[in-house]
Parts: structure tokens; sequence; C-alpha cells
């Protein structure tokens, strides 16, 4: 009795685009604001890094929520287009 054997080609990128749009639907659907500690997590960016390339950008200042003294928060959808607003003009 001979064993059959099946061969299965994968396309990677596309399976990692299918993967990236599931989770960026997931994370949409969880958050709607963050702070700058998320968005380093989210992003794999340093806070330092995010302050100096992304956030004092006019266009993520404008984003901005924040009480007097209190914790600025970003809407994520909107924030996440401006850092990719400015990652295309790099």
């Amino acid at each position: 009795m001979s064993i059959a054997q099946i061969h299965v080609d994968v396309d990677q990128e596309q399976i990692k685009r299918y993967i990236n749009e599931k989770l960026d639907h997931a994370f949409h659907q969880t958050l709607f604001f963050w702070d700058i500690n998320e968005m380093s997590k989210r992003t794999c960016m340093s806070k330092s890094f995010l302050e100096n390339e992304f956030l004092d950008d006019p266009r993520m200042k404008r984003l901005a929520r924040r009480k007097e003294r209190g914790k600025r928060l970003w809407p994520v959808e909107e924030s996440l287009k401006v850092i990719q607003e400015i990652m295309d003009e790099w």
C-alpha cells in the first residue's frame, strides 16, 4: 500500500494580509481611544520616538483630547490615519 503525498502551495503574503486585516478589525472594535503607552505598545515604537516624530505634528495635536493637566488621549482610527500619512511623507 502506497502513501499519498499532498503538496500545498501557500501564498505567505496573502496569509499575512488576511491576518493583519482581521487583527486590525478586532483592534478597532476594542479600542476607541488610546494613550501614548498603548500607542507605543501597539505600534512597536518608543514613547520618545512617537513624541518626536508623530505627536508633535499639528495633525496629531488637533486630535489629542485632554482635560486640564490630564492624560492625553487620541481617537484610534483617526490617529492611525495621521500616523500613516506622516510615515508616507518620510
